[in-house]
């Protein structure tokens, strides 16, 4: 049967699995767009900026380990794209990119809008190609969706030119490949297994290449036998619910909080899933702690990693080897790091209850973490809340609370909420986002009121880019540059078609939460919020109690 290139494209796109197509289409990818609206598989999900569809699409990968499909035009439509390439290339977030093009074979408007979109994506992107024949759109889109998600996943990106999405073709769809990851070598397992249990005082640092589901049952698994205590990295959270009594805490601070006093008084470290994007937890020293690297790939070693036991190839199998294999010590000694976990839980206490206003971030985290249920997800933007939430929030599932501690770009955390609605349709979604961040994709709030979306959206405002304001402050710079105004958030919100709300005082905040969780519709809650404390607690009295641990 003869088609053509836009309608085999879509052929190999319902072959992949492909739910949803996120973005905005243009006169290049008109052809495509009228393929896909005959699909009885993909929905297309029209978005006000292409940034937003990228970075929905990379959390659909996240969510899913499947790849997220995004749609843009070339020129301007491709560059728009740019940072969702970076933030899901650098986040581990399989995604594929579907920019448009002028046709190849002949030219109709000299370089008009013409840039070089497959080089510019080079960088940022695993694999980047133009299609110039329609013959080979099944065996290109083959290859860009296993590179996607093979380890690490990531972004890729396919250029459709005008010409090629009309040309006819007789080719198929390429059905996936089976293949499964390498299993961990049997004598790498014994030697970390051996180290393990001639430790004094082991602890599990669990990173972002843990955050997998079976990975996380082999974990929780190999925590429960052993009883060693494990910390996380900001994207390690909720890997294994961190209310397990073996949690130490987050990795949200670079240095001297509690977990860095609990990891240095370990002997042995067991490393899982690390991640160079991320801040590293621990810097390793000659004549050291011993470091267990356990990863899908092996250690890039640079001065402060170099770790003496690589157990390379799928975790989840390595953990499951390791927890076969270990018998767990009576000489192993955990009270040094139990004293440190009892005093990091008692200092996540304070403040949770703090009544004055603007909202203090340790009531705004404690009242979330109340409102949400085990398995709500948290869609966080970035700003100084990061840390906040981070440090105080505790995960009870993988990927329940979705932040980046890799590009850490601004505005993702309102796609990725509404990225994690079509996922989750049955789970309480609630997207914490500075103003500063929300302002920068707020468009999208259209999107979800016409996708019938329930999703809530807690604006904390300070009317500055506070994360800055705080650093600026901390090198004794003078205060500039940084603050701005804001709309009046309950009317933007009703300007869109969603459902506004003002907290006047910090009690209002439990109630508001509770009600826009369980009343459908897009809501908004405009919650000022006070960042004096920041310097106060986060780098001297974190750091002065958990030295004094």
């Amino acid at each position: 049967m003869i088609v053509n290139g836009s309608e085999i494209f879509i052929q190999a796109l319902e072959q992949e699995g492909v739910e949803y197509v996120f973005g905005i289409p243009g006169e290049e990818n008109l052809a495509f767009l009228d393929a896909l609206s005959r699909s009885k598989q993909i929905r297309l999900i029209l978005t006000r900026h292409e940034q937003a569809a990228g970075f929905m699409a990379a959390t659909y990968g996240r969510l899913t380990g499947r790849t997220g499909v995004c749609l843009s035009t070339l020129g301007p439509g491709a560059t728009n794209l740019v940072t969702a390439a970076a933030y899901a290339q650098l986040g581990g977030m399989p995604r594929l990119m579907i920019t448009g093009q002028k046709p190849i074979k002949t030219s109709k408007q000299g370089r008009f809008q013409i840039i070089d979109v497959v080089d510019m994506m080079r960088p940022i992107t695993k694999y980047t190609h133009q299609i110039a024949s329609a013959d080979n759109l099944p065996s290109r889109i083959r290859e860009a969706f296993r590179q996607a998600e093979e380890e690490k996943p990531g972004a890729v990106h396919l250029e459709l030119p005008e010409d090629i999405a009309e040309e006819l073709t007789g080719s198929r769809p390429i059905p996936r490949s089976h293949a499964r990851r390498p299993v961990p070598d049997e004598k790498a397992i014994r030697r970390a297994v051996e180290r393990l249990e001639a430790a004094r005082s082991p602890i599990l640092i669990l990173g972002a290449g843990a955050n997998r589901k079976i990975t996380s049952r082999m974990l929780l698994a190999f925590i429960e036998k052993t009883g060693i205590p494990f910390v996380t990295t900001q994207l390690g959270k909720g890997v294994v619910d961190e209310c397990h009594p073996s949690f130490v805490g987050n990795a949200a601070l670079s240095a001297g909080d509690f977990v860095h006093r609990a990891i240095d008084a370990a002997d042995v470290i067991v490393n899982v899933g690390h991640d160079v994007i991320e801040k590293p937890p621990f810097l390793m020293q000659q004549g050291g702690q011993d470091v267990i690297h356990v990863s899908f790939s092996s250690a890039g070693v640079d001065p402060v990693y170099f770790p003496q036991i690589e157990v390379i190839g799928d975790i989840g199998n390595a953990i499951w080897q390791m927890k076969e294999s270990i018998s767990p010590k009576p000489g192993w000694d955990f009270a040094r790091i139990e004293t440190i976990r009892q005093a990091a839980e008692a200092h996540l206490l304070v403040g949770a209850d703090d009544d004055r206003f603007p909202v203090y971030p340790q009531r705004v985290v404690t009242e979330v973490r109340r409102a949400m249920p085990p398995d709500g997800i948290v869609a966080l933007d970035n700003g100084i809340y990061k840390i906040w939430f981070a440090r105080n929030y505790k995960a009870r599932l993988p990927n329940s609370v979705l932040l980046d501690n890799a590009l850490a770009t601004m505005g993702a955390g309102l796609p990725s909420a509404m990225a994690a609605r079509l996922v989750h349709p049955d789970r309480k979604i609630l997207a914490v986002c500075g103003d500063g961040g929300f302002m920068m994709n707020d468009q999208e709030i259209e999107t979800a009121v016409r996708l019938g979306m329930h999703l809530v959206v807690l604006i904390l405002r300070d009317d500055a880019y506070g994360m800055i304001r705080w650093k600026q402050a901390n090198m004794g710079l003078r205060d500039f540059g940084l603050t701005y105004g804001n709309p009046d958030f309950v009317r933007h919100a009703e300007s869109y078609g969603a459902i506004g709300h003002r907290v006047i005082e910090a009690g209002d905040l439990a109630p508001m939460l509770a009600h826009c969780l369980s009343t459908e519709g897009v809501h908004l809650i405009d919650c000022p919020v006070d960042y004096s404390e920041n310097d106060a607690i986060l780098n001297h009295e974190i750091k002065r109690l958990a030295a004094a641990v």
